[in-house]
């Protein structure tokens, strides 16, 4: 797998022959002024809730590439309603066989509010996995005890986990979220775009060392291989 990291919680993997982009957040954010939306050709877009942080450029690319649209069943339904063409609805708990993968929507502890203030459903996180990995995108959520039944039933290669605190979880309780999905290798999101959200990034490094554990910070526009 190919990793892409586009700012705050937008990244995208390269499997199987396919493009998955998550949670498209980028020309809102001065940080990502680097990243060219236009260039971006994902077969899938994969949104895990309905905050403007991680789908202010949906709409744009789905209409533009003929992506797939997949999230949970309200937020599907707004994208319908704008003219997304290409849409696969989902709800806690389900999974569904892709041509990429398996995808499993997960539990998160959020809010979900679209930003026209229509209900945004409520909010997940994505378990995927193939012949070549097996990760966890928790999407914005609080620390809880349903990561422990990922860690009970799954063998994760590595998680996608917010570090920024404030909105979501913080240094701390992600250390104990990778414990409850036996996961050892982190690349953090969430951080660092806003005031609120401004990490340390040495220090949450050498926390996650020091309890066995790697933590990822990529620049916006690195690529990495998993």
């Amino acid at each position: 797998m190919e990793i892409t990291f586009y700012g705050h919680a937008c990244f995208s993997i390269k499997t199987k022959g396919k493009t998955i982009l998550f949670d498209p957040f980028i020309s809102p954010n001065p940080k990502a002024k680097s990243v060219d939306v236009n260039k971006l050709t994902p077969d899938y877009i994969l949104i895990s809730h309905g905050h403007e942080d991680h789908l202010a450029d949906a709409e744009t690319i789905a209409k533009k590439t003929n992506a797939t649209l997949v999230s949970n069943f309200e937020i599907v339904t707004w994208y319908q309603q704008k003219g997304v063409e290409n849409t696969h609805p989902m709800n806690i708990g389900g999974s569904w066989k892709f041509d990429f993968g398996m995808v499993k929507y997960t539990n998160a502890i959020h809010s979900s509010m679209l930003p026209d203030g229509s209900y945004g459903g409520n909010p997940g996180g994505f378990l995927i996995k193939n012949e070549e990995n097996s990760f966890y995108y928790s999407g914005d959520t609080a620390l809880t005890m349903d990561m422990k039944l990922i860690g009970n039933s799954e063998k994760l290669d590595f998680a996608v986990l917010p570090i920024g605190d404030n909105f979501t979880m913080g240094i701390d309780d992600a250390i104990i979220a990778a414990e409850f999905i036996n996961c050892n290798k982190v690349i953090g999101v969430h951080y660092d775009t806003f005031g609120y959200i401004e990490i340390k990034h040495k220090e949450a490094i050498e926390k996650f060392k020091a309890k066995g554990k790697e933590l990822i910070l990529l620049n916006i526009g690195e690529k990495m291989l998993m």
